[in-house]
């Protein structure tokens, strides 16, 4: 069988997960031939832990420059995943990049650009959309079954972080070391979910709270209200300090509604439209008799080695990608927006003004109070390599 041969740059905890899916049995065309890592703790784990047939490298720019594999898996912290996009890419590999793409949209296009020139692959590990729930949203959404969207809701707080979390390592919850907080780091795959299923707003007016619940200087609370091109609304909510937390998404429709919640997906259908049938009838109290109905899902929810094993199909087959390379700039456009939003005091409209933002963040990392990079050790959503930023 023709395998991809594929590196993973970054042994943190998503990368050193990366490594193990593969070798677990689960990715039959998949090859892993080599990793890479700037820390020797790191090199001596992979090499007491992989087949003795995976090289090991001392930084990803070896790894790329060695020419051993045909794609790479990057899994470093957020603002080298351009960097190492781009790098890769002009040497002709396929990339499936980590979330977010980039810290602001200002770095993305480089990428994008290094992808269509290479005629390489470049794709982002939004592993949500591999859920059967959410992926069963969307294809009613699309289907126009519900009618129009008028309203969305998406109460996403069950990431609860103690202080311990914000202290292992003093790059964490930073404007120089992360970029940003629970926008950045915890809800990369549900602004990119919610512009997936519900498209993305036009308007956004953000509440972002810096330090509110923990002794850190990035957001850790959010509320934004969100405006469609249809005239449809949305309200979007996360926190890292709500115990115990919510994920609660819920989509409003002329034809009903379907409610996310619990590991179940249910759906209200009205008989008729609700903009023809009923608001406009003789009745001015109409209530219809309607039950919620459990929607039935195919049930796989592969995560991961899902959009893993999607990108080496589509490399050796050419069939779909879970999420192409330049779907994550409109996910990261909508936490770009949020946050400028929430800087500027006032709302923004999309696409922002992208050197303001960056002028902006540019701004917050100069003040950051991380004073060495260097000592970067593990991230729960991204890995680290201790690569100075």
């Amino acid at each position: 069988m023709n395998k991809l041969r594929l590196g993973v740059i970054g042994l943190g905890n998503m990368g050193s997960e990366h490594c193990q899916l593969v070798l677990s049995g689960k990715a039959k065309e998949i090859k892993l031939c080599c990793v890479a890592d700037l820390r020797e703790d790191r090199r001596v784990w992979a090499r007491e832990k992989l087949p003795g047939d995976v090289t090991v490298y001392a930084s990803g720019q070896e790894l790329i420059d060695a020419g051993e594999c045909q794609a790479v898996i990057i899994a470093v912290p957020h603002y080298a995943h351009p960097e190492l996009s781009v790098a890769a890419l002009k040497k002709g590999l396929h990339v499936l990049c980590e979330k977010p793409v980039a810290v602001y949209t200002r770095q993305v296009q480089p990428v994008l650009d290094a992808a269509r020139e290479s005629g390489k692959t470049f794709a982002l590990m939004f592993n949500q959309r591999t859920n059967c729930l959410y992926r069963k949203m969307k294809e009613i959404m699309d289907s126009g079954e519900l009618g129009p969207m008028k309203r969305m809701a998406w109460t996403i707080t069950d990431w609860y972080r103690a202080q311990a979390y914000y202290d292992s390592g003093s790059w964490r919850a930073t404007w120089a070391g992360e970029g940003g907080g629970v926008l950045l780091n915890q809800c990369p795959h549900q602004l990119d979910l919610l512009q997936w299923i519900c498209g993305l707003p036009v308007k956004v007016r953000a509440f972002a709270h810096e330090g509110k619940w923990h002794d850190i200087e990035v957001e850790d609370d959010v509320t934004a209200y969100l405006e469609f091109e249809n005239g449809a609304t949305g309200v979007f909510i996360a926190s890292t300090g709500d115990l115990p937390g919510t994920n609660r998404l819920e989509i409003t429709c002329d034809r009903g509604k379907l409610i996310c919640e619990n590991g179940r997906l249910m759906m209200w259908k009205l008989p008729m439209s609700e903009s023809e049938g009923y608001r406009h009838g003789a009745d001015a109290y109409p209530t219809p008799d309607i039950q919620p109905v459990e929607v039935e899902t195919d049930g796989e929810n592969p995560q991961h080695i899902g959009v893993t094993n999607a990108f080496a199909a589509h490399i050796l087959h050419g069939t779909p990608l879970v999420a192409r390379g330049e779907e994550g700039l409109r996910a990261l456009m909508l936490s770009n927006a949020m946050h400028l939003s929430a800087w500027l005091e006032k709302p923004v409209t999309l696409p922002i003004d992208e050197d303001q933002f960056a002028r902006l963040l540019r701004a917050r990392r100069l003040t950051s109070r991380l004073k060495d990079t260097r000592d970067v050790t593990f991230s729960t959503d991204h890995s680290a390599t201790g690569k100075a930023l």
